[in-house]
């Protein structure tokens, strides 16, 4: 059984036979897929799900914090299983492929008390952008 699928199973989500595909076609370490990818992948498992069955999914384990929703120079939406283990993006200016970085240290280090302006920072997104090997 797939990660994320152990994972929504745990927080008591019933699992039918399209919700298993789509977790399915999402698992893994690096995937960012976006809806549309994901329901054709879906649809070559399971030929009669529906886009909109996917997008529900989608939305349900976005909701339940399992899947990470990604919107990057906007482009289509992206998804990310990996909302359980910390990491950034780095995301081409070309073609947009994105992939999960794990920088060292605290990310929360580089803002100074004074720039947080009294809030109780509770996260941290950081997006590296630049140019992929196959664009550059």
């Amino acid at each position: 059984m797939s990660d994320l699928l152990e994972r929504l199973r745990g927080r008591g989500w019933r699992v039918t036979c399209q919700r298993r595909v789509v977790a399915e076609v999402l698992d893994g370490d690096c995937v960012h897929l976006t809806a549309d990818e994901v329901h054709a992948r879906a649809a070559e498992r399971l030929p009669e799900i529906s886009r909109a069955t996917v997008y529900n999914t989608l939305g349900e384990m976005v909701s339940l914090g399992e899947v990470v929703e990604l919107s990057t120079d906007g482009r289509a939406k992206r998804y990310d299983p990996n909302a359980h283990r910390p990491h950034q993006h780095l995301v081409c200016s070309g073609c947009g492929e994105i992939r999960d970085v794990h920088p060292a240290g605290d990310p929360l280090a580089g803002l100074p008390v004074e720039e947080r302006f009294g809030f109780a920072v509770s996260g941290v997104e950081v997006t590296y952008r630049g140019l992929c090997p196959e664009c550059r």
